[in-house]
This record gives C-alpha cells, sequence and structure tokens, in this order.
C-alpha cells in the first residue's frame, strides 16, 4: 500500500472543477483510491458563507451567550445559527456543541470551518458528501473516492482523519463468520475501512499551512470479504447518543 499526495494544487474556489484539476496533476490507476479533503469540496461547490448571511435567532443568541458565560470569551450567534442550519440534532449545547449532521455525520459545531477561507467566514461541509464523491469519481480514470473531513473522539485527545463520503467501495469490511488464528469464529469484527483510508492519507496530507488536500491510495484492496455501506451509526442503537439526549452539562 502506497500513499503519496497531489501536488501544486491552488486555492480552490466556487466553480472550478476539482476533478480535472486533480487529473491533470497526478497519473491516476483505475484502482486508486482518491482521497478528497472536505474543504476544497465545500469551495469548489460554493459552501463559502459570510456570518451576516445568518441572523440569529433566539435560540442562537441564547445558546452564543451560554458558551460565553461558560468560557468567558465572546461568542458570536451568527456562528450559533450557521450551525442550527446545518444540524438535524444538537447533542449537546455545552460546553460546545455537538451536533449531527444532514447526511448522519456528528461533530463540533456541525464541521463548520473558520480557518482557510480567504472568501468569506465560514466554510460549511458539502450538502451530500457521498454525491460529492461520486461526482469526482465520475471525473476521474478511477473507481473509488473518499471525502474527509478530521475531527475529534470521544476518550482520545486530539483529531484524526474521518470519512463523510464515498464512492466506489463499501463504507465497512465484514469479518463475522471467518476465522481468528486460533480457529475460533469472528462474531462482532467489522472494520470500518473508509474511516482507516482517512485517516492515513490524512497522515499524509497534513495540516496547516503546509496541508495537501489531495492523497491517492494504491495498491490497497478490499479482499474477498463482505462489505456494506454502514457507516453512521442508526440512532436506535447509538446508546452513547441516547444517553446524551437525557444529559445537561452543569458548571460546578
Amino acid at each position: 500500500m502506497e500513499l503519496f499526495a497531489v501536488p501544486d494544487l491552488p486555492e480552490i474556489r466556487e466553480g472550478d472543477d476539482l476533478a480535472a484539476m486533480i487529473d491533470d496533476r497526478v497519473d491516476l490507476r483505475p484502482d486508486d483510491i482518491v482521497c478528497v479533503a472536505s474543504t476544497v469540496v465545500s469551495k469548489a461547490e460554493g459552501r463559502v458563507f459570510d456570518l451576516e448571511e445568518f441572523p440569529p435567532s433566539p435560540r442562537a443568541t441564547e445558546i452564543a451567550d451560554r458558551l460565553a458565560a461558560l468560557t468567558d470569551e465572546e461568542k458570536d450567534p451568527r456562528f450559533a445559527q450557521a450551525v442550527l442550519e446545518e444540524s438535524t440534532e444538537l447533542l449537546l449545547e455545552a460546553p460546545f456543541l455537538l451536533t449531527a449532521t444532514r447526511f448522519g455525520h456528528v461533530g463540533v459545531n456541525a464541521g463548520i470551518d473558520r480557518s482557510n477561507v480567504p472568501d468569506g467566514d465560514l466554510l460549511l461541509l458539502p450538502k451530500r458528501p457521498s454525491d460529492s464523491a461520486a461526482r469526482l469519481r465520475d471525473g476521474l480514470p478511477v473507481d473509488r473516492v473518499v471525502v474527509t473531513d478530521t475531527c475529534g473522539r470521544p476518550f482520545r485527545h486530539g483529531q484524526r482523519g474521518v470519512a463523510i463520503g464515498w464512492a466506489g467501495l463499501p463504507a465497512s469490511r465484514d469479518w463475522r463468520g471467518e476465522r481468528d488464528r486460533d480457529g475460533r469464529e469472528l462474531g462482532v469484527t467489522v472494520q470500518n475501512v473508509i474511516d482507516e483510508i482517512a485517516s492515513a492519507a490524512n497522515l499524509v496530507a497534513g495540516e496547516g499551512d503546509g496541508g495537501t488536500p489531495v492523497v491517492v491510495v494504491r495498491d490497497w484492496t478490499f479482499g474477498d470479504h463482505g462489505g456494506s455501506d454502514n457507516h453512521f451509526r442508526e440512532v436506535e442503537g447509538d446508546f452513547v447518543r441516547q444517553a446524551l439526549r437525557e444529559w445537561r452539562y452543569e458548571e460546578r
């Protein structure tokens, strides 16, 4: 397995043909996986906005005021309004906003970015990242595309790469029914391969002003396993989410 960054991509603007720009800069093979950061996908799709486009509702103002009081930092209610509009559910309102996006991803602030946005104040995630991945695949000589983002994890420090959209490969690899080294049948092992690919790509892509938004994964095979597109956990079986609905942050 080999991973390498696509070099020399310029600043992406709304309407740019991102697939063509990638294809012009790298010699791709059909079985490559192209991992594309959601930031450049969002920029090409016109997901850059100014704060003025999100006049705050009373609820957004209330949320911003409470966060400001808890953190002793000024919070813009227009940002809170943008988060509300990009979310189907607020799982936490304090000490930060943990939300479920409209396409199923759970993360802080609905994944809205305020860095590396030269043409506006906010960069929103793609509306439907798997549709974005499919469009990129249609414009590239490859069968597989993953749209990536970075976010934190419960019980872990720091951020890592995750997949928020994908096309051309299953999200998970199912080992149930296969055998371990001692011959025992595996009963629960389902491997989320698109997250693992995204995380590996993020190591190569880097962060900050030295980051590169597109990484090619070469010579990785899914293998002879069952697979599925189960990626975001269904609410009915998500016991952590159900517990969060009953929990409220209280400052002590």
